[in-house]
């Protein structure tokens, strides 16, 4: 599936992933290839994208992440590879 993280100044990311965990304004949301489309308020975290046997992580703060065939698209006020 396709990831990417946007941030008001620029893309911080924009690849594959087998897996995404990321920080939901109520707790973690887990998103595996096949998930059902949805649109969730984000928290602030770690969002983990695990790919190709690599695992990179982001600090994410606050906005929306969409999850639309077997696209993932986070919009986040702050966000920055760790």
């Amino acid at each position: 599936m396709r990831i990417r993280v946007i941030s008001p100044t620029r893309a911080v990311f924009d690849g594959g992933a087998e897996s995404v965990v990321a920080p939901a304004h109520d707790g973690e949301v887990g998103i595996l290839r096949g998930h059902a489309p949805m649109v969730t308020l984000l928290g602030e975290g770690v969002m983990t994208v695990r790919g190709g046997g690599e695992t990179q992580e982001f600090q994410v703060s606050r906005g929306f992440l969409q999850v639309l065939n077997d696209d993932v698209t986070v919009l986040a006020e702050q966000a920055a590879p760790l």
